[in-house]
C-alpha cells in the first residue's frame, strides 16, 4: 500500500471540523472553539476554559488553527492588568504568540493560503489572544514557519525570537568580533538571543543561574558563563574582556544587571526589551536603548533566515495542554526555566 503524502491541506481537513467545504481552498470551519480566557483580573484561577465563538477573519486577516501557544512573563502581567491593553473586553483570551495551519484568509491578504503553516506574534490583538484553538489575526504580523521548525517549537519562540533577532541586530547592532553579556541568557528570550549572537560571530558572556542553568547556556554556545547570583561578575567579566565589554543585553534587572553594566567599557551600550524590571539605571555617558519586538513580514524573513542558518534550537521546559493553561502560568510565574513554555492545542 503506497504510503499517505500528509500535506498542510489534509492536516488542517483533519483539525477541522466539521471537513472541506465545496470550492479550491475552502474549509467548512467549527462555529465554538475552546479557549483559556479570563472573566477579570485575578490569579492564575481566574483562568478558565470557554466556549467561544471562532473568530471571523477581517478583510486583512489570517485565521489559524493553533496548534502551540507560547506562554510567557507577559502573559501573566495581562492576567494581573488587563486594562493595560485596548483590546480587554471580557472574556479575555490571553497570549500573544502561536503557530498553527492557515484555517482562512480575508480577501484582501497576500502571501497566505489554507493549509499553509505559520506562526504569529500579535500583542494586543483585537479578536483575542492565543490560549485558543483559533486566533485571528492582522496578516503583518504572521510569518511563514521556517524551514526546519516544528509547530510546537514555532509556537515558542514567535515573541521571543522577534525581541532576540532585534536586540542583537537593531538595539545594539552588534557586529563580529565585538563583545556582549546577556543577562539571562537561560530564559525564552535569552537563549535564542545567544543562539543568533553566535551567528552574527559576537563573543558571549552568559548570566544564568544554578549549576542547570550554567551547563544550559554552555551547551548553547556561551563563550564564557557565570552565576547571576552567587557568582563573581566583575572578576568574570574582566577575564572575558579585560578592557571592557562592548555591550550587554539585559534580559533581567537589579543588583546583578547593575554589575554587569559596570563592565562595559566606555562608550559601551545597553538594551533591555520593555517589561524588564527594575531597569537599567540611567547613568551619564552611557546609551541604554528600551525596545519592543516589533512584527511584520520582513522582521519574519529576517529572523526566519537566522533561525535556519544557526539551525536553531528551541529549548522548551515544559508542555501543558490548553485546559491547564493556569498550571502553565503558575510555572512560569516559579521562574527558573530553561527554556520556554507552551500550550499544547492541537
Amino acid at each position: 500500500m503506497p504510503a499517505l503524502r500528509i500535506t498542510g491541506r489534509l492536516l488542517l481537513a483533519c483539525l477541522l471540523s466539521p471537513g472541506l467545504a465545496t470550492g479550491e481552498g475552502a474549509v467548512k470551519l467549527a462555529q465554538t472553539m475552546q479557549a483559556a480566557a479570563i472573566d477579570r483580573a485575578g490569579g492564575p484561577e481566574v483562568i478558565t476554559l470557554h466556549t467561544l465563538p471562532v473568530p471571523k477573519p477581517a478583510a486583512d486577516e489570517v485565521l489559524i488553527a493553533v496548534n502551540t501557544a507560547g506562554v510567557a512573563i507577559w502573559d501573566v502581567g495581562l492576567r494581573k492588568h488587563p486594562q493595560s491593553i485596548k483590546h480587554s473586553h471580557f472574556p479575555l483570551v490571553l497570549g500573544t504568540d502561536g503557530a498553527g495551519i492557515v484555517a482562512a484568509v480575508g480577501a484582501k491578504v497576500q502571501g497566505f493560503k489554507v493549509g499553509g503553516q505559520v506562526y504569529s506574534y500579535s500583542w494586543d490583538n483585537p479578536h483575542g489572544g492565543f490560549y485558543a484553538e483559533y486566533v485571528a489575526v492582522p496578516a503583518e504580523r504572521v510569518g511563514h514557519v521556517p524551514a526546519g521548525l516544528s509547530l510546537r517549537q514555532a509556537g515558542a519562540i514567535a515573541t521571543t525570537g522577534l525581541t532576540a533577532i532585534q536586540g542583537i541586530d537593531d538595539a545594539l547592532h552588534l557586529k563580529s568580533g565585538q563583545t556582549l553579556i546577556i543577562h539571562g541568557a537561560s530564559g525564552g528570550v535569552g537563549n535564542l538571543a545567544l543562539q543568533f549572537a553566535k551567528l552574527r560571530g559576537v563573543k558571549v558572556l552568559a548570566t544564568a543561574s544554578g549549576e542547570d542553568g550554567l551547563a544550559f547556556v554552555k551547551r548553547l554556545g556561551a563563550d564564557a558563563v557565570v552565576d547571576s547570583r552567587h557568582g563573581d561578575i566583575a572578576g568574570a567579566a574582566h577575564q572575558f574582556a579585560p578592557a571592557g565589554v562592548d555591550a550587554v543585553l539585559a534580559l533581567a534587572g537589579g543588583d546583578t544587571l547593575e554589575r554587569c553594566i559596570d563592565a562595559l567599557r566606555p562608550g559601551g551600550h545597553v538594551a533591555f526589551p520593555e517589561g524588564v524590571e527594575p531597569e537599567p539605571k540611567a547613568r551619564a555617558g552611557l546609551a541604554i536603548v528600551r525596545y519592543n519586538a516589533i512584527p511584520g513580514a520582513q522582521e519574519f524573513q529576517r529572523l526566519n533566515r537566522a533561525i535556519e542558518a544557526v539551525k536553531l534550537e528551541v529549548p522548551i521546559a515544559a508542555e501543558f495542554p490548553l485546559a491547564e493553561a493556569a498550571k502553565a502560568q503558575e510555572r512560569v510565574e516559579a521562574g527558573h526555566i530553561l527554556g520556554k513554555i507552551v500550550l499544547r492545542i492541537r
